[in-house]
């Protein structure tokens, strides 16, 4: 599969023929949740094709975004994650989210919604003027999905499964059946009071002041 060259010295040109192509933008997204084995990419990226994907984290390897690494005890095997290079591009990705999330319609049918998703967006919608000196740890449990949102003295950090430290909020949306869990609909259903809660209820309304925009009069 031959990658595209445009030919021309820019610096958006270069970028664009570095992660421009189809998929490779969205692994970079769930790299940067965490680092990933290939199955698990293949999980959180459902409708990729075998060959795409492989051909994708060759080229971003021979990029220099992304490396293998030997996972961790007690894990066995290779998992893919981002060099620092290839960490650098967050800023970037949370641009995009955020004005992808302005172009939003509403769900299609076999639209689907990732955990990795969910995590990136979080932090896209983080409102770090809120945050200042703050320290707080939720864990949001949609469906079969756990997400996890640490603020340490007004640093951000989100995952998946559960908190690194004990959650002080526990949130779970109470969604329609057939609702996609995405993070507008979970901040829809806090809105409207469809969440339960476990731990300090007073951090469900700065949970909203920190992680969306104010509501438009």
């Amino acid at each position: 599969m031959k990658r595209r060259d445009f030919g021309q010295y820019c610096g958006l040109a270069r970028a664009l023929e570095l992660v421009g192509e189809r998929w490779a933008l969205l692994i970079v997204r769930n790299l940067l949740v965490r680092p990933h084995r290939y199955t698990e990419l293949q999980t959180g990226l459902a409708g990729i094709p075998t060959n795409v994907l492989a051909t994708r984290l060759k080229e971003l390897e021979q990029a220099g975004l992304v490396e293998r690494q030997v996972a961790p005890a007690p894990a066995r095997g290779v998992v893919y994650a981002l060099t620092e290079v290839g960490r650098s591009l967050e800023p970037a990705l949370l641009s995009l989210a955020r004005w992808g999330a302005t172009q939003l319609g509403e769900p299609q049918p076999g639209d689907r919604v990732t955990p990795e998703g969910m995590a990136l967006n979080m932090r896209a919608a983080f409102r770090p003027e809120q945050a200042v000196d703050m320290t707080a740890a939720w864990e949001i449990h949609v469906r079969d999905a756990v997400v996890h949102v640490v603020i340490d003295e007004g640093a951000l950090t989100t995952g998946l499964g559960e908190s690194p430290v004990k959650p002080d909020l526990v949130i779970t949306p109470q969604l329609d059946e057939d609702a996609l869990p995405s993070f507008r609909a979970v901040v829809h259903a806090i809105r409207e009071g469809a969440v339960e809660l476990a731990g300090r209820r007073k951090l469900l309304d700065t949970f909203l002041r920190v992680f969306t925009a104010p509501r438009a009069a």
